[in-house]
């Protein structure tokens, strides 16, 4: 085991089992799991999480007042050093499972700028990792998606994320067939949990 243990915290935001989305992630941790760190991975479709009813209830309290498994996700949100979201693009954004899962951390949105009580960086600072993959290939998609990405990585106290999309990839492991996916995914898994020397 390394002596320096991150906590990595991986969603996977797909419904589909052994999709493009679940392979990539996959790959992605294989690394991270050989350098010894602590994953935690939470596959959204199967979690009970309603979405977020716009109700005010975190306002002053920065918790939200539903309970649901979305505790689990908020106590793993803030003990991660490393955040992973994998998501499939639908209609130009993150699938409605990791967007609903997003729009619950409104809490942590009125706990960092209503309550001035942001997450700390903690010993290794806070990074993240995006995957999307989509079946058309316009940009547009990937940029829609990284945008509610990007709000909710700053929202979590997470100053700086890497992305990689891949995009006209649609059949069910299709991913498979792409030349370089499975070894850029590997390659980002083992740059986002590279202790910085010096």
């Amino acid at each position: 085991m390394p002596r320096d243990r991150m906590k990595v915290l991986a969603f996977q935001g797909s419904p589909r089992i052994e999709g493009n989305t679940d392979i990539l992630l996959k790959e992605t941790l294989k690394p991270v799991h050989e350098s010894g760190h602590d994953i935690r991975l939470f596959k959204l479709n199967s979690m009970n999480i309603k979405p977020c009813q716009d109700c005010g209830g975190c306002d002053k309290t920065g918790k939200c007042i539903i309970n649901d498994d979305i505790d689990e996700i908020y106590d793993a949100i803030r003990e991660a050093d490393r955040i992973i979201l994998a998501s499939p693009i639908f209609f130009f954004g993150v699938s409605a499972q990791a967007k609903i899962m997003i729009d619950r951390c409104q809490a942590f949105w009125c706990e960092k700028y209503l309550l001035n009580k942001p997450i700390p960086e903690g010993r290794y600072g806070r990074k993240g990792l995006l995957l999307l993959v989509g079946g058309m290939k316009k940009e547009v998609g990937i940029q829609c998606a990284e945008a509610t990405a990007k709000a909710f990585f700053r929202t979590v106290s997470v100053s700086e994320h890497e992305t990689l999309s891949f995009t006209g990839v649609d059949a069910k492991g299709a991913i498979l067939e792409h030349p370089t996916a499975l070894k850029e995914t590997y390659e980002a898994g083992k740059r986002l949990v590279a202790i910085q020397s010096g």
